[in-house]
């Protein structure tokens, strides 16, 4: 009988568990099909799973851009890559002396750590401090490091990993036996530490690769364009149609009907989110292999 309500309730579990996931799939499968639905059908239907016409009008129009868009997927993997290993590193070693409740000032430390996520001088104030202190207008840096490159939620996260996840008794073995607070960082709290590591690690690259308010803010069209990453030259391919459509008629020769001014931002989006489509599922299995590692093995 035991047996009979465990296999109900475990099919009853799995089709829940597979119409969420239709739910989450139902919007990125709507978003490739409006991105190859024909522009003048979809601004008088709207976006449907079943267009009666198909085109490939918005990505002709992104195709003039390729070598652009090329540069600009190679300059979002680099700062991607770049960011989340220095944000990794400076998270982890600051929540590392976070979580030694003997370490002097380290409650002066928690509060200012804490503050940060409650009061903030504002977009002027961060304006002014890395341009004129830190002068990282037009160059790479201004991808990096403003707002991005450390989180005080995910120092509070992995502080308090390495405070209730991380045995004690390790640690305190291995200072009795001379090891250096950067030996006990590197080869018994990083290995144990490996889920949240992996979790703050994605949510960081994921930022990294969707932002694109430093580059609006720190870039200019003149001298930054350079450094565009894939976020920015979208919306400046989405700017420029929308441009394009709203003065057509002051333009000879352009045709408002040939601008695909609706299906285009769909495609955008998908030029946007396919390389995270194919990435994140290879990521899962560290989710998985983290949590392994974060067992205490005798």
């Amino acid at each position: 009988m035991k047996i009979k309500e465990s296999t109900v309730w475990q099919i009853i579990s799995n089709g829940v568990m597979i119409l969420f996931t239709l739910c989450a799939l139902f919007p990125f499968v709507l978003l490739i099909i409006a991105s190859f639905t024909d522009n003048t059908w979809a601004t008088v239907h709207g976006f449907s799973f079943f267009p009666e016409a198909w085109s490939l009008s918005a990505y002709e129009y992104i195709a003039a851009s390729w070598s652009d868009i090329g540069r600009a997927y190679v300059m979002t993997a680099v700062v991607t890559v770049s960011g989340t290993a220095l944000s990794m590193v400076v998270t982890s070693l600051f929540a590392y002396a976070l979580s030694d409740r003997e370490l002097p000032g380290v409650k002066i430390l928690n509060f200012l750590c804490i503050f940060t996520m409650l009061f903030s001088g504002g977009i002027v104030a961060s304006y002014f401090t890395w341009t004129q202190i830190f002068h990282i207008r037009n160059t790479v840096y201004a991808l990096i490091f403003p707002g991005l490159m450390m989180n005080a939620f995910n120092v509070i996260l992995v502080k308090n990993y390495f405070t209730f996840s991380v045995p004690p008794s390790l640690v305190e073995a291995a200072r009795i036996d001379g090891a250096g607070e950067i030996t006990i960082f590197v080869k018994i709290v990083l290995p144990l530490s490996a889920p949240i590591l992996a979790t703050i690690g994605l949510m960081t690259g994921l930022n990294y690769w969707n932002d694109w308010n430093n580059g609006l803010y720190y870039l200019s069209a003149r001298e930054g364009s350079k450094y565009y990453t894939i976020q920015l030259l979208l919306n400046q391919i989405n700017d420029n149609v929308q441009f394009l459509a709203n003065n057509a008629s002051k333009m000879s020769g352009i045709q408002v009907g040939s601008l695909p001014t609706t299906t285009v931002r769909m495609a955008i989006a998908v030029i946007g989110i396919l390389p995270v489509l194919v990435v994140y599922p290879f990521l899962q299995k560290y989710f998985v292999k983290g949590i392994t590692l974060g067992a205490v093995k005798e």
